[in-house]
């Protein structure tokens, strides 16, 4: 199976994160990782405001939709407004272990039904010509065998599914809320390699607690991808190197200020939509994260954005505090 570019490097979907305005952002410092929405279900999408959960700049392809669900013609719904709104992929979430995706039974408690999954993965396959991805964990509770985790990857295969994202953790679906789910237990990298071993024919993605490049160049020796999580929010601009040291792609990058110039156009015109400056600055935060002036910029941020009537004169006041590299040292920023 050849090994789809968009998926070698990817931003992870994150509830109440990776929007519509953040992924613009990401954007602009990286040309070729693939974004992901957060997480919809599939009542919101068919019962609920469809085109807002849906809308997306046309710049922010390659972009994957992320959907929430266990009925199969209802995931074979959100697949056909997948590919309608123009999406590059569709994926299906196996692996949100909270309680309110655990009541809604869908996320990481469907790996306890695998041929629920097949159905599911097999309906939105026959709905659409995207590709149609599974994000899940390494196993949940007590169902945490290796022979479980390739049962399940021998059954949602056969169905359609030719990659899965594979979060490098078990999940507790009790005890655990989903944000020690993210730390508590090891990672356990080396079943993912060897998953990838097994499954030489499918595209396997490795999740979970990645936060340099360097680490992303040593997976890529095991596996086709690598997503990167909470680390890519909360340093941006860690992305961007990946399109020249991933991609082969040498196109020049901007520095962080060329960042908040090309960025101030997009929110221009939110503002004028009646976006609050501060759905948007949320996202920004960490782009100086370890630099020089880094505090100064978050603060002023926090500090004026949510005000009434605050613009993009809050964004450039908040960059003037912020001293400008010369050359070398921009260029060694992004080395």
């Amino acid at each position: 199976m050849s090994v789809c570019s968009s998926n070698r490097i990817a931003v992870a979907p994150m509830m109440d994160w990776t929007d519509r305005h953040c992924r613009y952002f990401l954007r602009l410092i990286s040309r070729r990782a693939l974004l992901y929405t957060e997480m919809v279900t599939t009542g919101a999408l068919l019962h609920g405001d469809a085109a807002r959960f849906l809308a997306y700049h046309p710049d922010e392809h390659p972009v994957a939709l992320q959907l929430g669900g266990s009925e199969p013609s209802e995931l074979a719904g959100g697949a056909r407004m997948a590919q309608a709104h123009g999406y590059d992929q569709v994926n299906l979430n196996v692996g949100c272990p909270s309680d309110r995706v655990q009541s809604g039974r869908f996320g990481a408690c469907l790996m306890a039904e695998p041929a629920l999954v097949a159905e599911c993965v097999a309906a939105m396959a026959d709905a659409c010509t995207l590709p149609v991805t599974v994000k899940t964990r390494i196993g949940i509770d007590d169902l945490d065998a290796y022979e479980d985790l390739t049962a399940f990857i021998d059954t949602v295969r056969a169905a359609g599914c030719g990659t899965f994202i594979i979060h490098a953790r078990k999940a507790w679906l009790h005890g655990l809320s989903p944000k020690e789910n993210r730390e508590i237990p090891p990672l356990r990298y080396d079943v993912v390699h060897r998953l990838k071993a097994d499954f030489p024919h499918l595209e396997i993605i490795l999740n979970g607690g990645v936060r340099d490049l360097d680490t992303v160049a040593a997976q890529l020796d095991h596996v086709d991808g690598v997503m990167l999580g909470r680390e890519a929010y909360h340093n941006p601009y860690l992305l961007a190197d990946v399109d020249r040291r991933f991609f082969g792609d040498n196109h020049p990058v901007p520095d962080r200020h060329g960042v908040v110039e090309a960025l101030l156009p997009y929110m221009s015109d939110r503002l004028d939509e009646g976006v609050p400056l501060q759905a948007m600055t949320r996202h920004i935060l960490g782009l100086f994260q370890g630099r020089p002036g880094a505090r100064a910029w978050r603060r002023h941020l926090s500090e004026n954005a949510h005000r009434p009537g605050a613009g993009i004169e809050v964004i450039r006041a908040a960059a003037a505090r912020v001293p400008v590299p010369d050359a070398e040292e921009a260029r060694s920023a992004i080395a």
